[in-house]
């Protein structure tokens, strides 16, 4: 079987930060399969055809990915940032346990990419410099009760928090309700990042305390990160840094 299926990451949007791994991988596909902004970022070219679809169609999309590759096409799932956070890996692999025999012996592979999370944080400083989680606030795939725990018991942990997914036109009280927990859980003074639309032309960074933050500092563009009560900020005319140390009082050195 000479057909193969590469879920690739794209990363967080400026193309120099898309692995030379992915591009190869791309420069060898005859298609490419994904949801229509991702697609839309592949150059077309001769011998390579897009299928772009949309976004609520993940397990569609994997399995025609799967069919395309048994007939022997190279094929590329292209996801946002790293396809296993939040993205294209896990789904094919559910599509593939629930598929039919002629799947199981493909030759499958997953390219990784550098996630949002890890390009917000950079770019903000090192915010995620010790034990941090993250988490996804939709509640498309599961129930809002689900997230909350998962919140407040990060929060009492202490973590750091990654949140993807914060706020959309169509839950805009979602991440208004984040806040109120996390107010509740770390007081007003954590700091807390909105990166939106990092490495790319309309890249926006905002570091405020807790107490200051709004839901609508947030869209499906945004990546929030929340610091834990040893997170630091570095003030400087050159915009500040902010950081958590790798220690804490009490570890050994």
């Amino acid at each position: 079987m000479s057909g193969w299926v590469a879920v690739a990451g794209l990363g967080p949007g400026d193309e120099a930060l898309v692995t030379p791994e992915v591009s190869a991988a791309l420069a060898q596909a005859t298609d490419v399969v994904g949801y229509i902004p991702y697609v839309a970022r592949v150059a077309p070219r001769a011998g390579l055809t897009l299928h772009p679809s949309d976004n609520r169609v993940e397990l569609d999309r994997a399995g025609h990915a799967l069919d395309l590759a048994a007939d022997g096409r190279r094929v590329v799932v292209v996801s946002s940032g790293d396809p296993g956070v939040f993205a294209m890996a896990s789904a094919l692999f559910e599509a593939l346990e629930a598929g039919p025999a002629r799947w199981q012996d493909l030759d499958i592979r997953i390219l990784p990419g550098i996630t949002a999370m890890l390009a917000a944080a950079a770019r903000a400083g090192s915010p995620l410099g010790h034990d941090f989680c993250a988490i996804n606030l939709s509640n498309n795939l599961k129930p809002w009760p689900v997230i909350e725990k998962r919140l407040r018991l990060a929060a009492e942990a202490d973590f750091a928090m990654a949140f993807y997914n914060p706020r959309s036109k169509a839950r805009p009280e979602g991440f208004a309700r984040v806040l109120e927990i996390l107010r509740e859980t770390c007081g007003d003074a954590r700091p807390i990042l909105f990166a939106r639309a990092v490495t790319t032309a309309e890249e926006d960074l905002r570091i405020v305390p807790l107490g200051e933050a709004r839901a609508d500092m947030a869209d499906m563009r945004t990546m929030v990160i929340v610091g834990s009560s040893q997170t630091r900020i570095i003030a400087r005319a050159r915009g500040p840094i902010l950081y958590t140390p790798r220690s804490l009082p009490g570890d050994a050195p």
